[in-house]
Formats: C-alpha cells, sequence, structure tokens
C-alpha cells in the first residue's frame, strides 16, 4: 500500500520512532510539514502532491490548521486522519465538540483515534473511528536499572486547560504527599529522569484517555500510579488493577494504594515488571506503528465525486 504521510515539522513530542514503525509496514512517502505548509495545504498540494499515487493519504496535522480549510481536505482522496488530541472533543475546552463538526464535513474519512472510549463515541455519532493508543519511543525510554531516588514524581506539563483537572488533581496530592512535579528536556534527559522515580502519578483526570507518558513511564519501570480512566479503557489497553498498573480515582484512594506498595517492596516491583513488559509488547511506537497500517488498510467508505463547483470551492479553498 502506497502511503503519503504528512506530519508536523515543528512539535515538542519526538515522534520519529512512530513514524519509523508505520513506514516498517507500508511504502511510505513522509513529509514533514512546516507550519506555513500546514496553512496552506491547497497550495502544498498543487505544488508537491500527486494524489493519484496513494492508495492512502494520512494527516497528522495540527487540527486548528485543518477546520480552517475544510473545504479543500474535502477533496482529499483516501483521506485518513491520525488523530492523538480528539479526547478534547468531549471535555470543556476550547475545542469541546469541534472534532465532531469538523469530521462530520468529510463522513468518509477514517479517524485512527488514541483513545478507545474516544473511538466509541467517535463510531456512534457515525464516523469511521477506529483505535489505535498512544505509545513510547522504544529507542529513547529505556528502564536502566538505576536507583531510584525520587519516591513520588510526575513529570510534564500542567499549563494547558485541558490539563486543568490534573494540576488540581497533583496540587492537592501536593498538600498530603512529598510530590515531585517537574518538567524536563525531551529524550536523554526525560529518560534520566524518569528511571529515578520510583512511583510515576499519571494525572490524567476528565480525559477519558491515557496520555502518552503512562506508556512512558511503564517502560522506563516506574509503577505507574494512573487516574482511572474505566473499564472499557482499561480492558482496551490490557491495564489490570495492582497487576500491572495502580489505578486511582481519589486522592484517598492513591494515598491507600501508596501506603500497601510502600510497605511491601516486592509488590511494588512486580508491578513495575509486569507494567514494563505490557508497555514493551503493545505500546513500543514499532508495534503502535505497525498497528495504525493495519487498521488503515481496510476499504475506506466511498468519497462522492466532486461537481465542477465544489472542485472550484475546494481548490481555491473556499
Amino acid at each position: 500500500m502506497k502511503v503519503l504521510f504528512l506530519v508536523q515539522k515543528e512539535q515538542r513530542a519526538i515522534l520519529d520512532r512512530l513514524y519509523d514503525g508505520v513506514a516498517a509496514h507500508c511504502d511510505c512517502d513522509l513529509r514533514w510539514l512546516s507550519s506555513e505548509e500546514q496553512r496552506d495545504l491547497r497550495g502544498y498540494f498543487t505544488r508537491e502532491v500527486d494524489v493519484e499515487r496513494y492508495d492512502r493519504i494520512v494527516f497528522f496535522l495540527r487540527f486548528k490548521q485543518e477546520i480552517r480549510q475544510v473545504a479543500f481536505i474535502r477533496s482529499v482522496p483516501n483521506l485518513v486522519i491520525l488523530e492523538h488530541d480528539a479526547y478534547q472533543n468531549y471535555i470543556p475546552c476550547k475545542y469541546t465538540g469541534k472534532f465532531s463538526a469538523h469530521y462530520h464535513k468529510l463522513p468518509w474519512a477514517r479517524i485512527i483515534s488514541s483513545g478507545f472510549t474516544v473511538s466509541e463515541r467517535l463510531r456512534q455519532e457515525g464516523f469511521d473511528a477506529v483505535f489505535v493508543p498512544k505509545g513510547y519511543d522504544e529507542q529513547l525510554l529505556t528502564d536502566q536499572g538505576r536507583e531510584r531516588d525520587i519516591d513520588l514524581a510526575f513529570v510534564g506539563s500542567t499549563r494547558s486547560v485541558a490539563y486543568s483537572g490534573r494540576k488540581a488533581l497533583l496540587d492537592e496530592l501536593s498538600k498530603v504527599e512529598n510530590l515531585v512535579v517537574t518538567r524536563t528536556n525531551s529524550g536523554e534527559d526525560y529518560c534520566n529522569t524518569l528511571n529515578r522515580i520510583r512511583y510515576f502519578v499519571s494525572a490524567d483526570v476528565g480525559m477519558g484517555e491515557y496520555m502518552i507518558k503512562n506508556f512512558e513511564a511503564m517502560a522506563c519501570g516506574c509503577v505507574l500510579l494512573a487516574y482511572d480512566q474505566g473499564e472499557a479503557e482499561n480492558r482496551a489497553l490490557g491495564l489490570r488493577d495492582m497487576h500491572n498498573v495502580v489505578l486511582y480515582q481519589s486522592i484517598g484512594q492513591l494515598q491507600e494504594k501508596l501506603k500497601l506498595l510502600r510497605a511491601d517492596p516486592s509488590l511494588s516491583a512486580r508491578i513495575a515488571a509486569e507494567g514494563r513488559q505490557l508497555a514493551i509488547s503493545r505500546f513500543s511506537f514499532a508495534e503502535v506503528g505497525r498497528s495504525i497500517v493495519e487498521h488503515m488498510q481496510a476499504p475506506l467508505r466511498t468519497h462522492p465525486p466532486l461537481g465542477v463547483w465544489q472542485r472550484l470551492r475546494a481548490r481555491l479553498g473556499w
């Protein structure tokens, strides 16, 4: 299958291995689009793309740029949209409901969502949505087997509106536990920090899916303390409470489980080992990339032929 894979050139997350994972399972033409190119997809396609060459054209671009150019995007054949932020469709934030509104204008496109429950909700709305989870860079992030001198920590951002629940929970936890909240550079610095942490607090409150940090922490050998996203999400990912992850729904429950873990280091070690093995087997970018290609192979919904007026509108970006 010949795939045109359009991704963001400027992105904080290092996703090179994910792109390699996709390319390993198809004939992949990977293009890194600048912010300027993403703002003018019509111009980019006119200059650089022969759409007839590709069995699938995959967008993994900034959503705010996609929604501004839907008239042109409607003309793109064999369209697949890879989306890691569609959970924002269902939480209070600036994009509430906007993913659904966008996809209603592209009913023939396949949506590959990183949330199981999100993909279920999108399907209930009538979209061709499938689930492939987020993952981690197996070449950058590994368990180094070093001494863990940070007992309890979170590494990452708490600044955006989408993370307001995360910040509130971490602030509350900091009042009753010696919690380290920090940020690092991507890559080696991040890996080294994760390898110092014994218990990693994931606080994806209200998001409905597990963010990438959960899989990164598991892969680096932390005991993952994850805010519970629900039975369906956990089952889809293979997460089992007190077996390969520690799930909680309140500060009090988190403290109770932490007390048990601290009193039984062997239990902590087993959960960390099982979590690390799950991450390696299911959430490496190599495996996630393979799954993305698998989920784009089934026939897409029929794209209705564009009339003359529609083609003109698409070409002009109206």
